[in-house]
C-alpha cells in the first residue's frame, strides 16, 4: 500500500532530524582553553600575578566539563601549548639563529603532550565524589614524569613555582612542590565546581556549599601556614657577599667566552674588595661566584690571592677538569689559606647545554656538534652540604633548583644556608631569569632556609627564609650583593617527609583514575542491561 508523506512546512525542521547543537562548539571550547593556558602563563614570573593560577585552572576545567578522554586530552593539549610557546621563548635566546624555531617547537610540543593527557585522564575521575580535588591529582601527578622525561626530566614550568608569594606558598613548608601545586590546582578545579552549581541551580545548594568549601580550604590552610614560616636565626648569622661579573648577551655562543666570564669576576671581585677595605660594605663572611665564573685545571695564584686578600672562604664556581680531561661544573670551597679544597659537582646537567642526548639524531640537526665536543660528567652528589665560614652550606647549581632532590639532600646532611651559583646569561634578556629566582624563593619556604643566587649576569639575589627578596641585581649589570643572613637548622615538614608526598600524591591519582574506569565500566554496562530488558 502505498504510503503518502506530506511536505514539512516551509522552514519547519525535518522530522527526522537530530536536535541542533551549536556547530562551532568545540572552536569555543579550544579557545576557552588558549586562553585559560596563556593566563596561567601569565602567573609566572616576573609577574606577581600567582592569583592568576587559579583562575586558569578554573577555566580549564569548565571547558573540559561534560567532555570525553579524546576531548579532554585535545583541549589539555592546546591548554598546554598555549602556556609552554611562551614561558619556553628564552630557547631561543639560547640556541641562536642557527638552529631556528625547531628545538623550542618540539620541546614545547612535547612537554603539551603531558598537559593533553591529563586532560584526557581528568574525564576518567570527573564524575567521582570530590572530583575538582580528583582532577588536581591527575595534574600534579603527571609533572612527576616529567622530571624523568625528556632528557633526562624537565620540570620547568611546574604549577608550585607560579607561586613565589601569596597565599599558597607557605604550604611548601608542608609538602613542597607538590603540595603547592595541588592546592592551586584544587583551588582553580573547585572554583570551576563552584561556578557551575550556581550556574545550574541558581541558588546555594549543598553540593555548592561543599564547592564552595573545597575551593576556599586551600587558601585558608595557605594562609593559617603563614605565621609558622620560621624566619630567625637558630645558629647565629652570617654576613655573605656574592659578585656577578656580568658577560654578553650571546647565548650559545657564550661556550667560547669562559676567558671573558673570569675576567670579569675577577675585576668585579676587586671592585667589592676595595669597597670592603674602604669601609663603604661590611666586610663578608663568605664569598660566593657565580656558575662556571672560572675554570680550574690546577693550581690557580690569581683566585688564591683573591682568596687570600679577602681573608674568608670562598665557594667558586667553575669548570672543573677531572685528571682524565672530563670536565664536571662545580663549586669548590676555597680556603684563604689552604687554597681549594671539598668540590660539589652538578648533578643534574642541561641537555644540550652540558650533555647532548641522543647524540647521533642530534648531529642531523645541530651544526655545533663535532669530535671535539664532549659531554660533562654528572656528580654524585657527594659535598653537597659543605663546610665554609663555619657554616654548613648547601649547594645547588643552577637548573637543579627545578629539581626537588638536589636542595632537601643538602637540608638533610645539615645545610644552615642555601647557595645556588647560576649561569644565565645564556639565556639573554628573557623572563628566564626571574623564573628561575621564583624556583630559589620556593625552595626558600619549602627548607625553611636563605638562599643567595649567585648569577654570572643577573638575576643575583638574597632570599629569607618565607621567601622575600631582601635584595637583588639587575640584568647584564656587573654589581655585588653583600648581605646578613640568618642560619638556620630547624627542618621543615617538607623535609621529613621528602619525596614520599610526591609519591602518595601520585599513588591516589593512580587510584583516582581506576576508580573512575570502573565507575565508567558500570555505568555502561547498566546502560546496556536497562536497554536489553526494555528490548525484551
Amino acid at each position: 500500500m502505498a504510503v503518502t508523506v506530506a511536505d514539512p512546512e516551509p522552514g519547519a525542521p525535518h522530522q527526522s532530524a537530530r536536535p541542533r547543537r551549536f556547530p562551532r562548539a568545540w572552536l569555543l571550547r579550544t579557545a576557552g582553553a588558549l586562553v585559560s593556558g596563556f593566563a596561567y602563563y601569565l602567573s609566572f614570573a616576573p609577574r606577581p600575578l600567582w592569583w592568576l593560577a587559579p583562575l586558569a585552572f578554573a577555566g580549564f576545567a569548565l571547558v573540559l566539563r561534560g567532555r570525553r578522554f579524546r576531548g579532554g586530552f585535545g583541549y589539555g593539549f592546546a591548554f598546554g601549548l598555549a602556556f609552554f610557546l611562551p614561558l619556553l621563548t628564552w630557547l631561543l635566546d639560547f640556541l641562536g639563529p642557527d638552529f631556528g624555531p625547531w628545538p623550542w617547537l618540539g620541546l614545547s610540543f612535547a612537554l603539551a603532550l603531558y598537559h593533553g593527557l591529563a586532560g584526557g585522564l581528568i574525564t576518567l575521575v570527573s564524575r567521582l565524589p570530590a572530583a575538582p580535588l580528583w582532577s588536581a591529582l591527575v595534574f600534579i601527578a603527571l609533572e612527576t614524569p616529567r622530571a624523568w622525561f625528556p632528557f633526562g626530566g624537565f620540570p620547568w614550568g611546574r604549577v608550585a613555582f607560579s607561586q613565589p608569594e601569596g597565599a599558597f606558598l607557605p604550604l611548601a613548608s608542608i609538602g613542597g612542590a607538590p603540595l603547592v601545586g595541588l592546592a592551586v590546582v584544587g583551588t582553580g578545579f573547585g572554583l570551576a565546581a563552584l561556578t557551575a552549581r550556581l550556574w545550574q541551580t541558581r541558588k546555594p545548594t549543598r553540593p555548592a556549599v561543599f564547592a564552595a568549601l573545597g575551593t576556599l580550604l586551600p587558601v585558608a590552610a595557605g594562609l593559617a601556614l603563614w605565621p609558622s614560616i620560621g624566619t630567625g636565626a637558630q645558629d647565629g648569622e652570617r654576613t655573605v657577599a656574592t659578585v656577578q661579573g656580568n658577560a654578553p648577551d650571546i647565548g650559545l655562543a657564550l661556550q667560547g667566552e669562559r676567558t671573558l666570564l673570569r675576567r670579569n669576576t675577577l675585576a668585579e671581585s676587586e671592585r667589592l674588595l676595595a669597597a670592603v677595605q674602604a669601609g663603604q660594605v661590611p666586610k663578608p663572611d663568605l664569598l660566593v661566584w657565580p656558575e662556571s665564573a672560572t675554570t680550574v685545571t690546577g693550581p690557580d695564584p690569581q683566585v688564591d690571592r683573591l682568596v687570600a686578600n679577602f681573608g674568608v672562604p670562598a665557594l667558586i664556581g667553575a669548570i672543573y677538569a677531572l685528571p682524565d680531561g672530563h670536565l664536571q661544573n662545580s663549586v669548590l670551597a676555597w680556603d684563604p689559606r689552604t687554597g681549594p679544597g671539598p668540590r660539589y659537582a652538578k648533578q643534574q646537567l642541561v641537555p644540550f647545554g652540558e650533555y647532548v642526548p641522543a647524540r647521533k639524531v642530534a648531529e642531523l640537526v645541530t651544526p655545533f656538534l663535532d669530535a671535539e665536543t664532549v659531554d660533562m660528567v654528572p656528580g654524585d652528589g657527594a659535598n653537597q652540604a659543605m663546610t665554609a665560614a663555619g657554616t654548613k652550606v648547601g649547594v645547588f647549581i643552577c637548573y637543579e633548583s627545578a629539581f626537588d632532590y638536589p636542595a632537601r639532600d643538602a637540608v638533610r646532611d645539615g645545610a644552615e644556608l642555601l647557595v645556588v651559583p647560576t649561569n644565565n646569561a645564556w639565556y639573554g634578556r628573557s623572563e628566564m631569569s626571574y623564573q628561575q629566582l621564583a624556583m630559589s624563593r620556593l625552595r626558600a619556604v619549602e627548607h625553611g632556609r636563605a638562599v643567595v643566587v649567585s648569577a654570572v649576569s643577573g638575576v643575583s639575589a638574597i632570599v629569607a627564609p618565607d621567601g622575600t627578596v631582601t635584595s637583588s641585581t639587575g640584568l647584564f649589570t656587573a654589581d655585588s650583593l653583600v648581605g646578613r643572613v640568618p642560619l638556620r637548622t630547624q627542618t621543615t615538614l617538607s623535609d621529613q617527609l621528602g619525596a614520599w608526598t610526591e609519591y602518595g600524591l601520585l599513588a591516589l591519582a593512580i587510584a583516582g583514575v581506576a576508580g573512575g574506569l570502573v565507575l565508567r565500566f558500570r555505568t555502561r554496562r547498566g546502560s546496556a542491561g536497562t536497554a536489553g530488558e526494555a528490548a525484551d
